[in-house]
């Protein structure tokens, strides 16, 4: 069997004195999403934060490339692309220059490909203006635009969705459906139905794994 692209063994997490899942394992290879799903307070985002190791767990271990997360943070820092729930963009700066200094973190992207992404994500007319004029779907966008740039195969999005219109949502699900399709790798929250899934896809129901 191949070694996975990340995996969890064993994984306790406690927050603010309270136990929310113990003894989970996880493994994710290219190709796989997963979906993350609980009821409120289950645990989802610090799943999600543990496996991007922006946490420690509690007890147990996180493996990227088969090696303990601890060992290697800033190697998978450069191999993983985080958009959490909020959009995470600056307001005073305008979509290019927030992308701009976003993939930075990883390398540089030329211009004309940041504003091509912001195109795919139904943003053109909108790069050159503040981002404080933008509506809240908007900002989504400028956001979920860099899952259009070149750079990490693995992908974490906690509740990538949200403040999406309908034709936003089948586009995100079909691009998120498309990157496992050429051997990336996705973990999500979401408490939305997915109508596009990959053949890798699964469902990690963290109510099954509550203390």
């Amino acid at each position: 069997m191949s070694i996975p692209v990340l995996e969890a063994v064993a994984l306790s997490c406690e927050r603010d004195w309270r136990l929310l899942f113990e003894h989970l394992d996880l493994r994710l290879a290219a190709g796989d999403m997963v979906q993350i799903s609980g009821p409120n307070g289950s645990g989802k985002t610090s799943l999600l934060r543990l496996l991007s190791g922006l946490m420690r767990p509690t007890t147990g271990v996180v493996l990227f490339d088969g090696k303990p997360l601890a060992r290697q943070r800033s190697e998978l820092a450069h191999n993983l692309l985080w958009i959490g729930h909020a959009a995470g963009i600056k307001d005073l700066l305008t979509p290019v220059e927030n992308l701009a200094w976003l993939c930075a973190l990883h390398h540089r992207v030329a211009t004309d490909t940041i504003w091509k992404s912001l195109e795919a994500v139904g943003l053109r007319g909108f790069e050159d203006v503040p981002c404080h004029t933008l509506s809240a779907g908007q900002k989504r966008r400028v956001a979920l635009a860099r899952l259009y740039l070149p750079g990490p195969a693995l992908w974490m999005l906690d509740e990538p969705f949200t403040a999406l219109d309908k034709q936003g949502v089948a586009q995100l699900e079909a691009h998120l459906a498309g990157h496992c399709e050429r051997g990336g790798t996705v973990a999500l929250t979401t408490h939305h139905t997915l109508s596009r899934k990959p053949a890798g896809y699964r469902e990690l129901d963290l109510g099954q794994w509550a203390v």
